[in-house]
């Protein structure tokens, strides 16, 4: 788990410590003199940090709201409501368990794979289909198929094993999107989040943006936006859904060679029916 989402929510954390290390500081020092029979004009502690008043176009009572004095010096992250607490990244590297089974009318689970570097990853997920509403993702590495380890399986032996499990009842075993990574960005005050790309492929990347100081990185193609499957999509559409974003956008990306692998044998039709499922919706 991150404690902050973003290098913008670090920066904001740093500062607003400091502040209230001034702060207490300045208080210290006013009981002090306070007890020695002396007067004194305290000066604010904002004012020992004016960068606070105007980083990010943030006002000093807008500020206040990331200050909790209360949660033991923690500091609520900029990139979401501070009522949220501290949010985990989408994808956890952890094993999990999903139980599915295969459509009574096409007797299918509704999903294709993936043979690399001797595993089998999860290349699509049909919308609608009974893998995607398992929770089964784009890029997920299958380890087990009901007890049975995968690692080695060629695609054909995969799909083969798939067809003559029991339809009502197929245990995986998998391992959230080994190759993939989520990058959180700030969108600045034209709305940009600081980088460029083509037909799904980051292709530039904006100098001291936030995607630049969260590490994006060229070559990669976009996966998810806010855990929305997005692969596929023109580049119409994944701007579109970009500009419809809040301030903060989790971006999900992979290699460009993976990705070129996962991909290979699905048709523009499959890309189409691709599980484009919401998790706000779910």
């Amino acid at each position: 788990m991150s404690l902050y989402p973003t290098l913008e929510d670090m920066e904001v954390s740093n500062m607003a410590q400091t502040q209230l290390a001034a702060e207490s500081a300045m208080q210290q020092q006013a009981i002090a003199v306070a007890g020695g029979g002396q007067s004194m004009d305290i000066v604010s502690a904002g004012g020992l940090y004016p960068s606070l008043d105007t980083w990010m176009g943030m006002d000093q009572k807008t500020m206040q709201q990331y200050i909790k004095p209360e949660m033991a010096g923690t500091v609520a992250p900029v990139t979401g409501p501070s009522n949220q607490g501290m949010a985990a990244a989408d994808i956890q590297k952890g094993v999990r368990q999903v139980i599915a089974c295969k459509d009574p009318k096409s007797h299918r689970v509704g999903m294709a794979v993936e043979n690399i570097n001797k595993g089998i990853f999860v290349s699509y997920v049909e919308s609608g289909g009974v893998a995607a509403k398992a929770g089964l993702r784009f890029g997920d590495q299958i380890l087990q198929i009901n007890g049975e380890h995968v690692a080695g399986w060629s695609i054909s032996k995969t799909i083969d094993f798939l067809k003559k499990a029991d339809p009502q009842s197929i245990k995986f075993a998998v391992r959230d999107r080994p190759f993939e990574r989520t990058v959180t960005c700030v969108k600045d005050s034209s709305g940009h989040v600081g980088f460029q790309f083509k037909k799904g492929k980051i292709n530039a990347i904006v100098k001291d943006s936030s995607a630049a100081r969260n590490g994006m990185l060229t070559d990669h193609y976009i996966c998810e936006i806010d855990g929305q499957n997005v692969v596929g999509l023109s580049d119409e559409k994944l701007l579109k859904i970009i500009k419809e974003k809040d301030r903060t956008i989790t971006i999900t990306v992979m290699p460009e060679f993976v990705y070129d692998h996962m991909i290979k044998h699905l048709g523009h039709s499959l890309r189409k029916n691709m599980d484009r499922t919401n998790p706000a919706d779910m």
